[in-house]
């Protein structure tokens, strides 16, 4: 079943990771690192993008609602529906971080920051 812009429902993480993603600006802001499920409720809790680094040194990781990436044949890329100011003052956490007290602390700040409906609720 496709989505409302016409995407499949299904995608293997192994497609996801290593993926750039763009603001909507069109400016290439990173790339998903990573995406943390929640083996108990079946879902995706959050992508992880990470950027700001150079050759792996500095890099922040951002926990990013699954839900706002789009993918685009245009960019070969994610968008997300965020400007370049708003994802550099998300939270961000070192990559061991992500998935302390099952991640759902860092899945709701996520949640929280960007003004995204919650999927749990």
């Amino acid at each position: 079943m496709p989505t409302q812009t016409g995407h499949t429902t299904a995608i293997r993480a192994s497609r996801t990771i290593g993926t750039s993603v763009y603001n909507t600006q069109g400016e290439k802001i990173g790339k998903v690192e990573d995406v943390v499920l929640d083996k108990a409720d079946n879902s995706v809790l959050f992508a992880v993008v990470g950027f700001g680094g150079f050759l792996g040194i500095g890099e922040k990781y951002h926990p990013v609602p699954w839900s706002s990436l789009d993918y685009s044949k245009d960019h070969d890329g994610y968008v997300v529906p965020f400007t370049k100011d708003q994802l550099q003052a998300a939270p961000s956490h070192n990559i061991d971080e992500l998935t302390r007290g099952n991640g759902r602390a860092t899945r709701n700040s996520a949640y929280d920051y960007y003004k995204v409906a919650p999927y749990w609720v």
